[in-house]
Formats: structure tokens, sequence, C-alpha cells
């Protein structure tokens, strides 16, 4: 299910501070230069994924530890300098922000945006659980040049690039797959980072991402339950149930809410509507029609005809 884009227009500097916050999360936007000010988003959204595109002249963006308290889900904006400079700062670290550079930060943290002159830049922000990483490394990339390591940065850019220049296309039928393959590009850049940078993944992390990815590979699999998934990493299921537990989850919710994401993105996939609903279930391990829709609506706060029914 995508969103419409958004074209506001020009906007002043009172109007430009309300359209952040509504398209991101609370923020706080100030201006040495309120007026005259000359402001721009254009917002479009496919599924949990929503791309923008902000141009404005200098103002500043704080996500203040009051605001992070307020309202602490995590996730992660990626963003591509399309035009002007800025820097941003995280976790004591900051990077400039220059025509091409890539960054990413997370919003369950304070963090600020600086730009002194006229800027534009696209932003993809995602939640953090659509990534197959340890939040702990992806804190150590925030607020650090992106791309670099191995050549990724290119291919991501081009790509995100691409994106920013038919917007339009993130609103049509594709725009999910798009979006999922933007998310896929920049969890393998960010993989690569952490695999030929600085940054250590603990025994402990590295065995998380494995089996993470082992689960995604074998979602389908009718008898993924944590004593299969332990056994092919070798590991106790009390262990493996203490690795989820560190990330704030278990292993039956995680394994639960990765088949409700793969059912959704197909009942929102025209190429599927040749195949009924409880059989789109069934095919990720659902096999009793009302606990599937009760889990979806759980889940996604909407039911499955509600997702099929709203391209």
């Amino acid at each position: 299910m995508t969103h419409p884009t958004t074209k506001a227009g020009t906007l002043d500097f009172p109007a430009f501070r309300t359209a952040v916050s509504e398209s991101f999360v609370p923020l706080k936007v100030t201006s040495d230069r309120p007026d005259p000010f000359a402001g721009s988003i254009r917002h479009v959204a496919a599924e949990d994924v929503h791309f923008s595109i902000v141009s404005a002249t200098e103002h500043a963006v704080e996500r203040t530890p009051q605001l992070v308290a307020s309202d602490d889900r995590r996730f992660y904006k990626l963003g591509v300098q399309l035009a002007g400079t800025g820097l941003l700062v995280q976790e004591h670290r900051e990077t400039l922000l220059e025509p091409g550079s890539i960054s990413i930060y997370a919003t369950d943290r304070p963090y600020s945006l600086m730009f002194d002159g006229s800027s534009r830049t696209f932003v993809m922000m995602f939640p953090s659980r659509l990534l197959d990483l340890p939040h702990r490394a992806i804190g150590e990339l925030t607020a650090t040049p992106l791309g670099a390591a191995g050549g990724m940065g290119d291919l991501v850019g081009t790509y995100l690039t691409s994106l920013a220049d038919r917007l339009d296309l993130l609103a049509g039928p594709s725009g999910e797959r798009l979006a999922r393959n933007a998310v896929d590009m920049a969890a393998a850049m960010l993989s690569n980072e952490l695999a030929v940078g600085s940054v250590e993944l603990s025994p402990r992390e590295r065995l998380f991402t494995e089996i993470t990815r082992f689960i995604d590979a074998n979602l389908c699999a009718p008898d993924l339950d944590p004593a299969t998934i332990a056994a092919a990493h070798f590991i106790s299921p009390r262990y493996l149930h203490a690795l989820f537990h560190e990330h704030d989850t278990t292993v039956s919710t995680w394994v639960r809410r990765r088949r409700l994401e793969e059912c959704r993105r197909r009942l929102a996939d025209p190429a599927f509507d040749d195949r009924s609903i409880s059989s789109v279930a069934a095919d990720w391990g659902f096999a009793d029609a009302a606990h599937f829709s009760r889990a979806f609506r759980a889940e996604f706060d909407c039911s499955p005809r509600d997702v099929r029914g709203s391209r």
C-alpha cells in the first residue's frame, strides 16, 4: 500500500516547521533567517518506508532529548545530500554533508542537522526492525560518512538519487518493491561498512545477525521453530531465547512478524491478485484464516482485506 506524493509548494518558515514534524517524527526546527524563508517537502510512503525530498534555505533541525522521551520509536533515517551542504551530529560524532554524501541517524537518540544555506536532501525513513543488523553496531555508524568501504556508496547513492528524480514511481503499483529494494541495498552497504570498517561486532551480535538471516531464508518452512533454529546454529534453545531477549523480542515474535510482513507485501502486490487471502497466508505458515486475520490486525492495525482493497 502506497500513499500519494505530497507536493507542498513553497512554504514559509512556520508552515515548513510544521511540515517537517508531520513528515518525520517530532522535531525542533529553527532558523536564524526565518524571513524571508523558502522551503518545500515532497513525501511519499510505501508501507513502512517513507521517502522525502526536503528543500530549504538556512535552517537547523533537532531531535532533542525531550522529544525522544515523548516518542521513543526507533526509526533509521538514511539521507543522501542532493545539493548544498550541512552538518549532522549524533552520539558526539559529526559528519559534513556534501552533494552525493550518504549518512544514517536514529530517531531514538538525540541528533541535529544544520544547513547554513540553501540545501536539498533525499531522506528514507524506516523502522529499525527492517534491518537484520544489531542496533548497537548501527549506532556506531550514525553521523559517519558512509559508502566509501568497498564502493557500495556509488551503487546505493545512484539508486536513491534515481528514486529522488522519480518520486512518483514510489507512489505507483511497484512502489513497495522499490522501497524494499532501497532498504535491502542500504542494509548491504551498512553490513559492508561493518565488515571492512573499524566497528567490531561481538560474537553474540554476529550470531544474532546470522540467525535472523537464517530465519528469513527459511520463513516458509513449517518446522521453523526455536528448536530447529537453535540446532542449525549449534546452540541451545535457552541461549537462542537469551539472544532475542537482548533485542527486546522473542524468537516466535520475530518469526511471526516477518511472516506477516511477507503476507502484507504480497497482498499489496497486484501480481498476487489471483491468489486468495487464505492461500497467501498459508504460504507463510498461517493455516487458520481467523487466527491469521487477528494476528495481521494486531500487527498492522488493519485487516488483510483492507491492504488488498486500498490500492
